[in-house]
């Protein structure tokens, strides 16, 4: 899995080669859209992403039964990738694995995707209810738990306009990923490591690219050796 968040990473906009191992593309947010069709189309794998504060207001679309994307209940053209998987308050099975998304930040200006604590525990109720009935139905558990911010105390930067939500607390809890991926806190902007622990959920910043092994059920995700985390 290549995960993405918040940085383009110049290097491989000249040379793939490093990530042509992933079977999936994973975004957290805040990257431009022509970046995240580079990497699916160069790769050749399935697109996976959440919204950021930095990215366009994206509600009102949704993704019909029969795959097409729709707006107010017309077709419409999205405007990420072709093909690509919007997984804001959705729960998709994607190369094997069981991705939930819930994207946005702290609400701290007056741009799209940002929303208080109360608004991002609203929004996730949909999440919850869905895992819960597949769970009940004898459906797979969440794999991956993609967020563009991180779980309050849990990664989160210092300023509060990188905050977390405190809200993640209860949506890990309920969904019981094996793993959350966040972006939103560049490295040297975090208060604490780059993967930390949440109940039994790994959380991971993935700001930069990073290339990670995960296996349905498996448990958290552990970086490829010889990969590396691009500032």
């Amino acid at each position: 899995m290549l995960a993405v968040s918040d940085e383009v990473d110049e290097r491989l906009l000249a040379d793939l080669g490093p990530v042509r191992a992933a079977e999936l593309v994973v975004a957290c947010g805040d990257l431009p859209f022509e970046y995240l069709r580079y990497l699916m189309n160069g790769l050749d794998v399935p697109l996976v992403f959440v919204p950021g504060n930095h990215d366009p207001d994206l509600s009102g679309y949704r993704n019909s039964r029969a795959g097409l994307v729709l707006r107010d209940g017309l077709p419409a053209r999205a405007p990420w990738p072709d093909g690509a998987v919007n997984a804001d308050r959705r729960i998709v099975d994607v190369a094997g694995l069981r991705v939930a998304g819930l994207g946005g930040c702290r609400r701290y200006g007056s741009g799209p995707n940002q929303y208080s604590d109360r608004q991002l525990a609203s929004r996730a109720r949909s999440l919850r209810r869905k895992a819960r009935w597949q769970r009940l139905h004898g459906g797979r558990a969440v794999d991956v738990l993609l967020t563009h911010a991180p779980p309050r105390g849990v990664g989160d930067g210092a300023d509060p306009a990188h905050w977390g939500f405190t809200a993640l607390h209860g949506v890990v809890a309920g969904l019981r990923p094996a793993i959350l991926l966040h972006g939103h806190v560049l490295p040297y902007d975090a208060a604490g490591p780059q993967q930390q622990q949440l109940g039994g959920t790994a959380v991971r910043n993935v700001a930069g690219r990073h290339l990670l092994d995960i296996r349905p059920g498996g448990g958290a995700a552990q970086p490829v050796p010889g990969s590396r985390h691009a500032r």
